[in-house]
């Protein structure tokens, strides 16, 4: 989920001051060269190049105060993987080049697109009122889903209230094991009044995921993260994603996650978490790598056809300075280098991600295991992190992205 409450943990003064640890590349084989570069399984990447994605990564595990970071950047001449700072603060073990790690709100595009799934079989219609698939839950204190539309939750121009508005981060704090309802989670939003009309402003709502995953529950008769795995995870190949429902456990290699819970508070350990805090808002696990096949497979049209994958990418401003867009589950951003990158960012307790591609193949994705409590520069520099891997990753002759927005 994306927390807007970053302010609990006020700026933090920890500075982990490790410098970027590297992974060796790997042969084409797969296996480990001895050669000690900061490059990991680039084909054609020099280990002189990205000296300015080197230099965010360390700024993030040092002026903003992040334990550890990773990096996977994917173009058509291979994969890179760079890291910084630690993944136990108690151990000083290094950040591993294949980590897994909470994704947060970048579990948002994948609930979208299998929304935009059902709508090509004509299960889902975009327009169609939220009362059709959910008959009276969205109602009282203003809110009703008789005027609210499948498209306006995936959008977020619903005006239905935030959850994150109502439950805070120290609630979650007190008792992170504990099991929560999508229903109970949606409830308590609805029980405030809506922020604006349907379809007058654009406000960030987790409750809009909340309800998609009832609504394909609903259509399917499955849960939404049974039609992930079916239809997005399996299919695709992405061994590192998980959809952990109840597990608080992260499978595999991985980071552990902190909070700051006060300013001036030594860092809390919350790795151990129960996932449906998030839900289809937020509660998925994935890796750099999963990620950026995930992001290519939906640019590329893999997983929808192409008028939904227009309708994904039909965006609407959301008032940010930094010309920030949102279509139905994916951001759209400029990229300092000309053109736009498709993507999404993340926050869940212990982790703050974000990921983005371009649609002539390049993807990056960015992990710092603190949130929340962590400076707004380390939101800044997650940000900064994709968009110089993105740029540092277009070839010489390559054209620019025409803007698709």
């Amino acid at each position: 989920m994306t927390n807007r409450n970053r302010a609990i943990g006020g700026l933090l003064t920890l500075a982990v001051a490790v410098g970027v640890a590297v992974c060796p590349p790997t042969g084409d084989d797969g296996s480990r060269q001895s050669a000690g570069t900061t490059v990991a399984a680039a084909k054609s990447t020099h280990a002189t190049d990205h000296a300015r994605l080197r230099a965010v990564l360390h700024r993030l595990t040092t002026v903003d105060g992040g334990p550890g970071a990773l990096v996977e950047v994917r173009n058509r001449t291979g994969r890179t993987v760079l890291t910084s700072g630690v993944a136990d603060v108690r151990t000083h073990a290094p950040v591993h080049r294949d980590s897994r790690f909470r994704i947060g709100s970048m579990t948002k595009m994948f609930v979208a697109t299998v929304m935009l799934q059902l709508v090509g079989e004509r299960r889902v219609a975009l327009d169609a009122p939220v009362e059709r698939y959910l008959p009276g839950v969205v109602r009282g204190h203003g809110n009703d889903g008789r005027k609210v539309t499948v498209r306006q939750l995936l959008q977020h121009t619903s005006g239905i209230p935030d959850i994150l508005d109502h439950l805070s981060p120290q609630e979650i704090l007190e008792d992170p094991l504990a099991h929560r309802e999508m229903r109970d989670l949606v409830d308590i939003a609805l029980a405030h009044p809506p922020t604006f009309e349907p379809g007058t402003g654009w406000r960030y709502s987790n409750t809009g995921y909340f309800l998609a995953g009832m609504i394909i529950e609903r259509v399917t008769g499955r849960t939404h993260g049974e039609e992930i795995r079916r239809r997005i995870i399996t299919p695709l190949g992405l061994r590192e994603t998980y959809v952990p429902g109840d597990s608080s456990e992260i499978p595999g290699p991985h980071p552990r996650g902190y909070v700051r819970p006060g300013e001036d508070a030594p860092l809390r350990d919350i790795t151990a978490l129960n996932p449906t805090v998030g839900g289809p808002a937020g509660e998925m696990i994935s890796s750099g790598g999963d990620v950026n096949r995930f992001l290519a497979a939906l640019l590329r049209g893999r997983l929808l056809g192409p008028g939904q994958l227009r309708e994904m990418t039909r965006t609407r401003p959301t008032g940010n300075s930094d010309g920030r867009a949102y279509g139905l589950g994916l951001e759209s951003r400029p990229l300092p280098c000309g053109g736009r990158y498709w993507g999404h960012t993340g926050d869940i307790p212990g982790y703050e991600t974000a990921g983005g591609a371009t649609v002539d193949g390049r993807q990056a994705t960015v992990m710092v295991n603190l949130g929340p409590g962590g400076p707004d520069a380390q939101s800044d520099d997650i940000k900064a992190a994709v968009q110089t891997a993105l740029c540092e990753g277009r070839g010489r002759h390559e054209e620019r992205p025409a803007d698709t927005r």
